[in-house]
């Protein structure tokens, strides 16, 4: 999502002893709610966004927000790579496609030292990406919807 409108507050204010801000020093602001977004391409076919907090406080939303999802963007703070373990663990369990993006904030890795840190399945897309661009945004959804393409016409299920 493009970063208007996220629901944030202050850091001081909300997170101060429940959000980790190891690797973040100029961090000022922590989620507090998921996001919504609605893209509507043609008459027939909409997607439908959820912007799941990768905070630890929310991981038992996860599970549910998962089911039904035909597939999901893992988006990586190239600071703190190993945080996304938990949501790619998450998508493998419930079976849901994704891709992952590494949000490039000038800490950057090379593409195979994140897709090594992270034991990605070499069938999983990597993509770099900077999630305030709208469109560099816009090219990880071309993306995810291509891989859940390509699945589908190799007969694979996506949920």
């Amino acid at each position: 999502m493009s970063g208007r409108g996220d629901p944030v507050a202050t850091l001081p204010d909300v997170g101060v002893g429940i959000d980790d801000a190891t690797g973040v020093p100029g961090k000022s602001t922590t989620t507090v709610a998921f996001d919504f977004g609605r893209i509507t391409l043609d008459d027939e076919h909409v997607l439908y966004l959820f912007g799941a907090p990768g905070q630890q406080r929310f991981w038992f939303l996860w599970d549910r927000l998962f089911t039904g999802a035909l597939g999901a963007i893992v988006l990586v703070d190239q600071r703190r790579i190993s945080d996304s373990w938990y949501a790619i663990d998450r998508l493998e369990h419930q079976g849901t496609p994704f891709v992952v993006a590494c949000n490039d904030f000038g800490d950057s890795h090379a593409p195979q030292d994140v897709r090594d840190a992270l034991d990605l399945d070499p069938a999983v897309p990597l993509l770099m990406c900077d999630a305030r661009s709208r469109e560099s945004s816009k090219q990880v959804l071309i993306a995810l919807v291509e891989h859940l393409y390509s699945a589908v016409r190799q007969g694979e299920t996506v949920s």
